[in-house]
């Protein structure tokens, strides 16, 4: 697909979802369509003028809520990780044993997948040397926050004998982190049902 092509299906996919925002009011609007453009056509490459056109506003009235598109972007990323921390907590007090809790974290994904989003960690990491230094912040404490859970749930899951004693929790947290976000990328761009199956988080939690 050309990248043209690829800007213009994401245009016309926000156009499409400000429906679904507009109950929100104009700057929870601002911020959910901003971040749909970001996971499908990148930070840099969408403007407060695409912004505008999708909204049907004013780039001065994006301004008012958002001075600069740092403060947008920073503002996307904190309310994504207080998201991303809630449904953390939720999924370890919900289930008990390590593989259903890496099961459901892997959900978090898919559902990002079939909605034909990228990860939005890591479509900001892909543009990480572009980033304004607060938004790389954001990007850093967006991937540590999964690393220290996922391994925190691995140790835990160490001491009840669900993981191997000897096994590496930050390795394998890395591992299976990389594995999610790499999975979304290449799905992104060659849509394949099932192109990482559960079995793996198995073979990568039993190794």
């Amino acid at each position: 697909m050309e990248k043209n092509l690829l800007f213009k299906n994401s245009f016309l996919r926000s156009t499409k979802i400000r429906g679904n925002f507009m109950a929100l009011g104009t700057r929870g609007m601002l911020i959910g369509i901003a971040e749909d453009l970001l996971r499908t056509k990148g930070y840099a490459a969408f403007s407060y003028a695409d912004l505008a056109k999708v909204v049907g506003i004013k780039k001065a009235s994006i301004h008012h809520h958002f001075p600069t598109k740092e403060d947008l972007g920073v503002t996307i990323a904190s309310e994504s990780i207080a998201r991303l921390q809630e449904k953390l907590a939720h999924i370890a007090s919900q289930y008990s044993d390590v593989l259903s809790r890496i099961e459901a974290y892997f959900d978090i994904f898919k559902t990002s997948g079939d909605k034909g989003l990228l990860p939005l960690c890591g479509a900001l990491a892909a543009e990480m040397t572009v980033l304004p230094p607060r938004l790389q912040e954001k990007t850093q404490q967006f991937f540590d926050l999964q690393l220290k859970w996922l391994g925190k749930i691995l140790d835990e899951g160490k001491s009840r004998g669900e993981v191997a004693s000897n096994s590496d929790s930050r390795k394998m947290a890395f591992l299976l982190l990389s594995v999610l976000e790499g999975a979304s990328f290449i799905n992104w761009v060659l849509p394949e049902n099932g192109v990482i199956d559960k079995k793996i988080i198995r073979l990568i939690i039993s190794e």
